[in-house]
């Protein structure tokens, strides 16, 4: 196998050029060949030839080692930024800002998921803290906006289809998802042309993205997607020019870091763009070991490159990930709806958060205590017991103690208050000798309205019969015994010097007897348990599900002893500033809530599932008119996506059938035109698949707009595919009027894309008033719940 030189002379660039123009190109066992720029396909203009687009090398660079002999390269030191503009990506980006930017302040109302992005927004202008499962990226942006016009964040964006009152600035919240869908089309025409398909398919490309409706239509509101597909599209394009560049070279740097900055933006928009990140780890992966036979590169140059690459990746990634979230975490200092989903001490941070309200209470956990444990992981609640007590006998024919039922309860309630307990004293009343709880002491529980004491045992726990229940004891003499000890471990003891602290202290309860740890289990308990979520006491002590912290805390005084009391409350006091936390802190935290607290949406009207999308069986009503049938429905070009659909099936069909026919020793196509076929399909393909198929095993609720990632890649198929058939028919059908019919047939389809898409906007732009029957006109499925509310 060749290696890949770069050239140390003019006269060098002019033979490679004039080879390359020929058609005898490298062996295209190596991508760097597959992936020349577009920019140097044509190197010919007006009959003077242009400047290699390529890299502005610095000087004194050494090739890669060839024949033993190291060779220099001498060139002139320089660093140049050269900017091109192509009349096809400039065109495609206008008609793309038309169509998306067309009246974008219509409708004046709340669009579907604007009332979740743009109170979010509101938010950050409020510095008001919110928890959202997504990365903040597309938010802030979104804010940023809207602060720049000077929106102060006051609406609250109550429902669906609420008026945006005068101080709401409509453009400046919907400008970055137009803008980010505008320039959609260009990346993906640039994507296609570093491919190397002909600037007519790489058009189609783009005006497959400018046309699709579902595109348009999320383009054009307060929505996470088209900055998503903007940054992951833009990634990937990126990637392509960073495996095209010289290694180690200004311009190779550069497209790394910019690829690494692009696809973490995707991440940082939403969770979902690490399927993008996946595939740029498969196309470098592919490129590195395309690149292993070539024996002139040695295996200390190779292993640099991999680490240097992955180095640079990881930098990169990790700088404009943290980044992210330090902008985030830093204007949202205020207490606000959702800080309860914190840990305390994450919330005693904020301004007017939980250190307002618990204000004055003592810091210290004594004999004597009246608290509240929450639990500190994960879903937010708070260890609660009642006079309730579990059934006899479960469904599934288990017995239980008939104990009082201990849970774990989502909202602050009397029965949420648990005294601390020496198990060597009767009197639960403090002393005038404060009497500390530290790590590794063993107390008891009693809940607080019921005076029973937390106990587990051996008996199954109802929803996870491997765990044991807990409960509070009732004594029914029958040879049942209490096993009322636990003890406390405190986890960041080292933080407290080994003391037990209200908010800060985060610990653990083992029962002693057992050596059981108490545990939020996750489950929900049925009606008996009034379906609140159950505890038990795990074996299994080291899980994030067996951590809780104290939150509210009081003494317990049962005789007016002021004295006494105002001693106590003097001993040691919670600041009344709030909580410092160091910034990784917060980062860590936060980074757990949003992986474990996943909100599941219980089932909607217009979700629909993941075998539905590619046919495009259900869309989503957005907003409808209340004085007329207008409305906005996520629906797609029904011919692209088809058409797309079908291309999936032809790419698989043509692989089988060359890899058959190599197998037989037929070469249908030679090797250069085989690599491009792989290398592109593969890339296209596997894009879709990456995308596409994790959602078959998402058990949460799922929408439409969540197929637009793997749609961008299955438009990118469907104009690699027509490349090819245009290629096969040259190749294989002498007779010119095959070809023609060809032409016309993309023709009419084209022409069938601009109807549909025309036909259509009506549904994306919800301008046009619709009378009964025009709905049902628009109605090509029986499962488009399209809505008809005035005759």
């Amino acid at each position: 196998m060749e290696p890949i030189t770069e050239p140390t002379s003019d006269e060098a660039v002019l033979r490679n050029r004039k080879s390359h123009k020929k058609g005898k190109t490298a062996s295209l066992g190596k991508e760097s060949e597959t992936l020349c720029d577009a920019e140097e396909e044509n190197s010919l203009e007006n009959g003077k030839r242009l400047e290699r687009s390529g890299d502005d090398e610095p000087a004194n660079i050494k090739a890669p080692i060839v024949g033993g002999q190291e060779k220099e390269v001498e060139e002139e030191s320089r660093f140049v930024i050269r900017v091109q503009l192509d009349g096809a990506s400039v065109l495609l980006f206008l008609a793309s800002f038309v169509t998306r930017f067309y009246r974008l302040t219509h409708p004046n109302g709340v669009v579907f998921d604007e009332i979740h992005y743009g109170r979010f927004a509101s938010l950050y202008l409020r510095n008001t803290f919110y928890f959202d499962q997504h990365p903040p990226l597309g938010k802030l942006m979104v804010a940023g906006a809207a602060s720049a016009v000077g929106y102060n964040g006051k609406f609250e964006f109550p429902k669906i289809g609420s008026e945006y009152d005068a101080s709401v600035p409509i453009f400046a919240f919907r400008f970055f998802p137009a803008l980010c869908g505008s320039l959609l089309a260009p990346v993906v025409y640039s994507i296609l042309r570093q491919m190397k398909l002909s600037q007519q398919i790489c058009i189609i490309g783009g005006l497959l993205i400018v046309c699709d409706n579902a595109l348009l239509t999320h383009s054009r509101f307060i929505l996470m997607e088209p900055m998503l597909l903007l940054f992951s599209g833009a990634g990937i394009l990126f990637i392509l020019k960073f495996l095209n560049s010289r290694p180690f070279s200004t311009r190779w740097w550069c497209f790394g870091a910019l690829a690494a900055a692009s696809l973490t933006a995707g991440v940082c928009v939403k969770y979902v763009g690490i399927y993008s990140f996946f595939l740029a780890c498969y196309i470098i992966g592919r490129h590195i070991w395309m690149q292993l036979p070539d024996r002139t590169q040695s295996n200390f140059y190779l292993a640099v490159k991999v680490i240097v690459k992955i180095g640079l990746f990881v930098a990169v990634s990790m700088g404009v990930y943290v980044g992210c979230f330090y902008v985030h975490l830093n204007t949202l200092h205020k207490a606000g709806p959702h800080d309860s989903v914190m840990t305390s001490a994450f919330q005693a941070s904020l301004e007017g958060g939980l250190a307002s309200i618990t204000k004055g209470q003592p810091l210290r956990i004594q004999h004597g205590s009246q608290i509240t444990l929450k639990h500190t992981h994960g879903r937010v609640c708070w260890l609660h017991s009642h006079a309730h007590v579990y059934p006899i006998k479960y469904k599934d024919g288990r017995g239980s103690s008939h104990q009082q039922q201990v849970t774990c309860y989502g909202f602050k309630d009397v029965n949420n208050w648990w005294i601390v307990k020496r198990p060597n004293k009767e009197s639960i009343v403090v002393d005038d000798e404060p009497d500390y709880i530290e790590h590794g002491d063993v107390i008891q529980l009693v809940h607080g309205v019921t005076s029973r004491a937390l106990n587990s045992h051996d008996v199954a726990s109802p929803m996870t019969p491997l765990s044991q229940e807990v409960s509070c004891y009732i004594d029914y003499n029958i040879s049942m015994p209490a096993n009322l000890l636990w003890k406390v471990e405190i986890i960041n003891a080292k933080e407290s010097n080994n003391k037990w602290n209200a908010i800060m202290s985060q610990i653990r309860l083992v029962h002693v007897n057992t050596t059981a740890a108490l545990k939020y289990t996750g489950e929900q308990l049925p009606d008996w348990g009034f379906n609140q979520f159950e505890v038990a006491a795990d074996r299994r002590q080291f899980t994030m599900d067996t951590i809780w912290n104290v939150e509210e805390h009081r003494y317990t005084q049962d005789k007016d002893k002021k004295d006494v009391l105002e001693k106590l409350l003097k001993t040691e006091m919670i600041p009344t500033e709030p909580t410092q936390l160091s910034f990784w802190d917060k980062f860590y935290e936060l980074q757990m809530k949003m992986l474990v607290h996943a909100e599941k949406l219980e089932g909607h009207m217009y979700s629909s599932e993941p075998f539905e999308w590619p046919l495009m069986d259900k869309g989503i009503a957005y907003w409808v008119d209340s004085a007329s049938n207008a409305q906005i429905h996520l629906l797609g070009n029904l011919v692209i996506w088809y058409s797309a659909t079908l291309a999936i099936v032809a790419y698989v069909g043509f692989l089988v059938f060359y890899l058959i026919r190599r197998r037989r020793k037929f070469f249908d196509l030679n090797e250069d035109e085989w690599q491009k076929f792989r290398f592109g399909g593969e890339i296209f393909l596997a894009g879709y698949f990456i995308h596409y198929l994790p959602y078959l095993f998402v058990e949460r609720t799922l929408f439409l707009y969540n197929y637009l990632p793997a749609l961008l890649y299955k438009i990118l198929l469907l104009c690699f595919v027509l490349e090819h058939i245009q290629l096969a028919i040259r190749k294989f059908v002498k007779l010119r009027l095959v070809s023609i019919i060809f032409s016309a047939i993309l023709t009419n389809w084209m022409v069938g894309v601009f109807y549909y898409f025309s036909k259509y906007s009506v549904l994306s732009y919800g301008t046009t008033e619709l009378s009964a029957d025009d709905v049902l006109n628009l109605r090509l499925k029986d499962t488009w719940d399209l809505i008809v509310h005035k005759p």
